[in-house]
């Protein structure tokens, strides 16, 4: 008898039901470890839990919601399915790390071959993948307004994420595979990535968008390598997240604890992976009509709340595709930009790992204002990890902007998932990528 579908298959019934009320545990002992805030949260989660789990017996599955089917595809598979064409392609680092890479040469309406279309590249942020630019419908995603403007658009993922967590030599169950941070992702993925596309499309330059790490991975990158800042035509930065001193997102909480213990509670390997029991809550719990008020929580606990400006009806593709997983090396690092309230390279723990990585004892800092690339901005008034205190502190360091535009009621996920995101950012963004083009 088989208990769960997940991406690698299914699981026996005896351990889903194990993982399931395991998981129920969980949620009546998380409250002692939260805020108080976040206590009537896990408080509804486990009621929902036991509801799941007595439903059966309760005739409670009469409830059921149709799933979207996305909720059960990967990138391509999205893709294909709202019927535009797409290439996949793995992107090797120089330190031997393989990317999914994934591309929408044209959208609908556009013909097939036309002069090379302008390349218009996409990175989203910490603990997700290439899916946030796609998981909304075509005429809400990034990715597809922009191949329907007739624009090559590539989709970014960065190391240990689902769908780029491979080697060439370093297995992934190896500490050894995920000790990577913010730098290697700067140092490595982004321009490995930057020349892939270089390499098939034949073009020189691309227009690049970043949302939330994807912004602070650019500015790093864009302001310590003159070669590749010079292949990026526009840098289109979503919520921009470089200095932290005013977020009051929960993961500052990682700045209150030393790097043993963080790697007492979390270990030294992989953080927030998305599990097959992560994937049955976001099909069997948030694809119900009752249970949107409490996923919909879930999804906002990090970035501020804006249920309004969201599909509430495709919360069950929204959080399949969450979290996609990063390193705890990454978290370590956040939670030392969080203490020392500055860009700044990883601190090793000690002066002969420093040495080795950074040739001094003390990890260097990234001088942003070195970064000439011209940059459109946009930040939300009701976010809380890129805070618009740290907004004001970033806007005078960027030496070419060339647009900037707070809009109000914005949270950290309503950049990529918000409904009214064309009216508020996109049309913008594709208007100052025509006008560049023009001159």
């Amino acid at each position: 008898m088989v208990g769960i579908s997940s991406r690698g298959g299914y699981l026996p019934a005896e351990t889903f039901e194990r993982q399931r009320s395991d998981f129920c545990l969980f949620t009546f002992f998380q409250p002692f470890l939260c805020d108080t805030g976040q206590l009537q949260m896990w408080q509804l989660l486990a009621a929902a839990c036991w509801m799941l789990l007595l439903g059966p017996t309760c005739a409670y599955d009469k409830t059921r919601s149709s799933i979207n089917p996305e909720a059960n595809m990967n990138i391509s598979e999205i893709i294909s399915y709202w019927g535009y064409p797409y290439e996949q392609y793995d992107t090797v680092t120089k330190d031997g790390y393989i990317l999914g890479t994934y591309r929408i040469p044209y959208g609908r309406g556009c013909p097939e071959k036309t002069v090379p279309k302008p390349i218009v590249y996409l990175q989203h942020g910490l603990a997700a993948s290439a899916c946030d630019w796609i998981c909304n419908l075509p005429n809400n995603s990034l990715a597809f307004l922009l191949a329907d403007n007739c624009y090559d658009v590539w989709l970014g993922n960065s190391r240990g994420n689902t769908w780029s967590r491979k080697h060439l030599k370093l297995s992934p169950k190896s500490p050894e595979f995920w000790a990577f941070s913010l730098d290697e992702l700067a140092k490595y993925d982004l321009p490995a990535t930057i020349d892939l596309i270089i390499q098939k499309t034949g073009q020189e330059q691309l227009f690049y968008v970043g949302h939330s790490q994807g912004t602070t991975i650019a500015f790093m990158a864009f302001s310590t390598n003159p070669d590749l800042a010079k292949r990026i035509k526009i840098f289109f930065a979503l919520a921009p997240v470089v200095t932290v001193k005013y977020t009051q997102t929960p993961l500052k909480k990682f700045s209150k604890f030393s790097r043993q213990a963080i790697k007492a509670l979390f270990g030294d390997k992989m953080f927030s992976p998305h599990t097959p029991f992560d994937h049955f809550v976001a099909t069997k719990v948030c694809s119900k009509k009752i249970f949107y008020p409490i996923c919909s929580k879930f999804l906002f606990t990090l970035v501020g709340f804006d249920v309004r400006n969201l599909n509430m009806s495709r919360l069950d593709v929204y959080m399949s595709q969450k979290p996609a997983g990063t390193s705890v090396q990454t978290m370590m690092h956040w939670g030392q930009i969080f203490n020392a309230d500055q860009l700044q390279a990883f601190d090793w723990g000690n002066l002969d790992q420093n040495m080795m990585h950074f040739h001094q004892i003390t990890p260097p800092l990234y001088n942003i204002t070195k970064m000439e690339v011209p940059t459109a901005i946009w930040s939300g008034g009701q976010d809380i990890v890129a805070d618009p205190k740290d907004m004001e502190n970033l806007l005078p360091k960027v030496a070419n902007l060339i647009y900037y535009k707070v809009i109000p009621h914005y949270n950290h996920m309503d950049f990529y998932l918000g409904q009214d995101g064309y009216q508020e950012i996109y049309q913008d963004l594709i208007r100052l990528i025509k006008d560049c083009l023009q001159n």
